[in-house]
């Protein structure tokens, strides 16, 4: 597969793309977190279908960031979208509704959020006699949404091979879970467990006497594994509840069923585990050499690390851990590898093309690489251009040999 990336307006480069070319768009778009806008006027050029120009500087002081992307930008990555095709977009808390209604007024149909929970935040401004003006950054919105299309999701999926989620391909198996040690129930002795099908991968599953449980259904809720993150998940336990049970409605402690039965049968064998409800979410851990990984040749640089949630005009959102850090990438808003390829890998048909309008240091196409998508990349900002490149081309380098290896776990740095 090939990986690109593109030097312009994101704009003018997706309007010289082919209609309904790509199969999937993930990005990290600006968030806009300069000072607060007249929506009223927003909603006023929008309608009309105009841009709407925002003025002054976003995030760290960038220009860049002055404004969410708005619908003249989002109808592009519509038209190049196939049909059925999937985005996934991130954006601020502070700003993710007007970020979502642009791409609303753009044409796509908004299926769901996905939360990525992290500890590393911290408040932007100090405690001044017990009170502040905000509250620390711990999770960022990442929007959901799909280009409508006409008949069923399998004619749609038979032409396009677009429309619905990888599930089965994003199962959070006990590995990826990283919710803290917990324990897991046998069955009874000659017991058999019903396979509900899908390719989950038997090196990840959990065994029952010889046999292999799929991995839990993905959530729209994805975390970082942190100590901080895990404490705010409570202790659970869940009973084994084999396939075929009945189960009565229980809406509310105390419900009962007369008649007929009322509530539904488990369509397969539940789990039996006990521990952190972190074990329900994918982990994304980020790897200690992703941010810098094939970026040998670039000189370190003096930098401050930050998270994107609060942030204001001209200054940082949150500051990580006080401390001025030497990186060679200094994008100031990398995410984990680890989170962006579960991200392509739910929405992106094996073997498709993966868009990021906003490329940024390449974290998308990275990850697109390392799953053996295409990828094709804008960026506006010459000075990422060659951090963006060099670290998919590094990546590019890493997948020959996790496809020449693939039973090595633990390589660059990931956890085993």
């Amino acid at each position: 597969m090939t990986a690109r990336v593109l030097h312009g307006d994101c704009r003018v480069l997706m309007a010289a793309m082919e209609e309904a070319s790509v199969d999937s768009i993930c990005t990290d778009p600006p968030y806009g977190l300069s000072s607060e806008p007249d929506c009223a006027e927003v909603l006023t050029h929008w309608l009309a279908g105009d841009d709407y120009e925002h003025t002054g500087n976003g995030f760290m002081g960038n220009s860049w960031d002055s404004f969410v992307p708005g619908p003249a930008t989002w109808k592009e990555a519509y038209r190049v979208l196939k049909p059925g095709g999937f985005l996934l977009a991130f954006f601020g808390t502070r700003t993710y509704d007007l970020g979502v209604i642009a791409i609303r007024l753009a044409g796509f149909e908004v299926r769901d959020m996905v939360h990525w929970l992290y500890g590393s935040g911290f408040p932007k401004g100090g405690n001044r006699d017990g009170k502040g003006t905000c509250l620390k950054p711990a999770h960022e919105p990442i929007v959901l949404a799909r280009k409508p299309f006409k008949g069923s999701v399998a004619k749609n999926e038979a032409k396009h091979r677009t429309g619905a989620l990888n599930i089965d391909a994003c199962r959070i198996h006990a590995d990826d879970a990283q919710g803290g040690a917990y324990t897991v129930k046998r069955l009874k002795p000659g017991a058999t467990l019903e396979k509900t099908g899908g390719n989950w991968r038997p090196d990840d599953g959990v065994a029952y006497h010889g046999e292999m449980k799929p991995g839990r259904w993905p959530a729209n809720v994805v975390h970082d594994g942190s100590e901080e993150v895990l404490e705010g998940f409570p202790h659970t336990t869940s009973g084994l509840m084999k396939a075929g049970t009945r189960r009565a409605a229980q809406d509310h402690p105390g419900s009962v069923c007369f008649g007929t039965f009322g509530g539904d049968e488990a369509a397969s064998d539940t789990y039996a585990d006990s521990g952190s409800a972190a074990r329900f979410f994918y982990c994304a851990k980020a790897s200690k050499v992703d941010r810098d990984e094939g970026l040998d040749q670039f000189a370190p640089q003096q930098f401050v690390q930050f998270q994107t949630g609060n942030g204001e005009s001209g200054a940082a959102s949150s500051l990580s851990e006080g401390r001025d850090t030497q990186y060679r990438n200094i994008h100031p808003t990398v995410k984990p590898e680890a989170l962006m390829r579960w991200l392509v890998r739910l929405i992106t048909p094996p073997g498709g093309l993966v868009l990021d309008p906003f490329t940024g240091s390449g974290s998308t196409g990275k990850a697109a690489v390392l799953e053996g998508l295409g990828f094709l990349g804008c960026e506006m900002t010459e000075e990422y251009l060659p951090i963006a490149r060099s670290r998919i081309t590094a990546a590019e380098a890493r997948a020959e040999i996790e496809r020449a290896a693939p039973m090595q776990p633990g390589l660059f740095g990931e956890a085993a």
